[in-house]
């Protein structure tokens, strides 16, 4: 974990964080507003400064983070987690959205690869009549 100055670019710190798996996908995101800093929607060359807080919305969950780290290099992932400190609203609210997921019924067929056979897409036909 380097720190040479008080504060690192957005995406290079989201990187870091491992929020994202490459540096332009955390900037994708950005422009995207999917990050917001402490509130605002920000630009990738943003810096960030300990103590700023961070919405971050990412494939794997949305996280409420405050950030007690900086670092511009990509370590493991024990380094990145020293990085911020999820706020426990933010945990609670994933753990939800996780088990609400598992509980979901899942619509895949085993015996089904590539395309629908047509008995499969009858079946598929009826179940969406039958609930529209």
């Amino acid at each position: 974990m380097a720190e040479p100055a008080d504060k690192i670019r957005l995406d290079k710190w989201l990187w870091a964080g491992r929020f994202f798996k490459t540096r332009s996908m955390a900037t994708d995101a950005i422009e995207g507003g999917h990050v917001y800093l402490n509130g605002d929607k920000v630009k990738p060359a943003r810096p960030v400064h300990l103590g700023d807080m961070l919405r971050i919305q990412a494939a794997h969950g949305e996280f409420e983070i405050k950030v007690v780290g900086l670092a511009d290099k990509r370590g493991s992932a024990d380094v990145a987690r020293t990085l911020y400190e999820e706020t426990p609203e933010s945990a609670e609210k994933r753990a939800r959205v996780a088990e609400e997921k598992s509980l979901a019924p899942q619509f895949d067929h085993p015996e089904v690869r590539g395309r629908p056979t047509k008995k499969w897409r009858r079946q598929l036909h009826f179940f969406e009549r039958k609930n529209s």
